[in-house]
């Protein structure tokens, strides 16, 4: 029986992706196998020695100490583009919104008094002030080509936009799913020069943190529309805001109230609604579930932001799993303690991410406690465990 505490409320959808007979599920829990978390903060957080997986049912990784849980030899996975749809969909709105002054204008019709009539005179008197623009010839810029990147840049094509795109680690199978229309920066900046609105979908880390600054709004085209529904932090929120008051920006739209956002007449703030639809927590949960399931169960990996993907068929054999190290010859360490044992190898993987390997053998006989004393006791292996 495994067992998976969570941290956080997680979608039914998910849950029963983790059959009864086989997971005990609760949010108060001893020793268990597995976390399930969306928001919450494991930083401060002291983890039983029984864990060795954590999925976040979510793309963000910030509130999961990963280095700590790498040197643990604990996996951490989390949702990639299970939310994507949800956070293209908002980008479009905010783009809108923006546009057609759609929010000035519910406010202004928010506070007409008077009768009917007079409501109407005041609506045509009002409403030359609240006219905008359509997005059909202009240029949006994409900054992150992931999931949601990618869906936001297809989406505004077809809206009639042109797109300029940047991100230095596209993948493959990101460029795959990219449209050729699509047109290359060759830097931040390179981009920011060149577009009318632009949106962000990268991770908060050191080389994005004020990535919009009062330096690069200088160099952006007058009335730009800027959008951010990855990260607070990315943009500076107080050079925007000078900048919306001098007229260099025509409007911000985020996901992260503040005091100095929340009241400004140019700032749409949402309350991080980037991907909450039932949808989205659906996706994002079903997806993390089934990717610490299958690597409890038959220690694959899958989304894994610590650990290297790894999948290897199950044979008739007996499991061993091994993280450790990425230093030379531990992989012949490990096949001699098996050897020792007297177990034969039927499969093996091995692959590496950064400091870290993992292995997957597959031998012919039971693997006994002893043996796996023997592989957890080699120098720079962090965990072992059979299944």
């Amino acid at each position: 029986m495994y067992k998976i505490q969570t941290l956080n409320n997680i979608s039914v959808a998910g849950l029963e992706r983790l059959p009864r007979d086989a997971y005990e599920v609760a949010s108060e829990m001893s020793h268990p196998d597995g976390i399930l978390l969306r928001s919450y903060n494991m930083h401060s957080m002291d983890l039983a020695d029984s864990v060795k997986a954590i999925g976040r049912a979510g793309a963000g990784v910030n509130n999961i100490p990963v280095d700590k849980m790498s040197e643990q030899g604990i996996a951490v996975f989390n949702a990639p583009g299970a939310n994507a749809n949800a956070v293209k969909e908002l980008v479009v709105a905010g783009m809108l919104l923006a546009a057609r002054n759609v929010c000035q204008g519910w406010e202004f019709s928010r506070e007409l008094e008077g009768a009917d009539d007079e409501i109407s005179k005041q609506v045509e008197a009002g409403k030359k002030n609240f006219g905008g623009f359509e997005l059909p010839g202009r240029t949006l810029g994409v900054i992150g080509l992931g999931a949601i990147g990618i869906l936001v840049a297809n989406v505004a094509l077809r809206l009639g936009m042109k797109v300029v795109g940047y991100d230095p680690d596209i993948t493959v199978q990101s460029a795959w799913k990219l449209s050729s229309e699509v047109e290359k920066a060759n830097s931040v900046d390179d981009l920011l020069s060149r577009v009318d609105f632009v949106t962000f979908h990268v991770p908060l880390v050191d080389a994005t943190r004020n990535l919009i600054n009062a330096e690069r709004l200088k160099m952006m085209k007058d009335r730009v529309t800027i959008l951010n529904f990855a990260r607070n932090g990315i943009v500076d929120d107080e050079a925007v805001s000078a900048a919306i008051k001098e007229g260099k920006v025509n409007a911000y739209v985020c996901d992260f109230p503040s005091n100095l956002l929340k009241n400004h007449e140019r700032v749409i703030t949402l309350p991080h609604l980037g991907a909450s639809t039932k949808e989205a927590e659906d996706n994002c949960a079903i997806m993390v579930a089934e990717q610490v399931k299958d690597y409890l169960e038959n220690g694959n990996i899958t989304n894994s932001v610590n650990f290297p993907d790894v999948y290897m068929p199950r044979t008739n054999g007996f499991r061993l799993g091994v993280v450790n190290s990425n230093v030379p010859n531990m992989v012949g360490q490990i096949s001699t303690a098996l050897a020792d044992a007297g177990l034969n190898i039927i499969d093996m993987l091995n692959k590496s991410r950064a400091d870290l390997a993992y292995t997957v053998v597959d031998v012919d006989n039971e693997i006994s406690d002893e043996t796996i004393a023997a592989v957890r006791a080699i120098d720079g292996v962090l965990s072992v465990r059979s299944m």
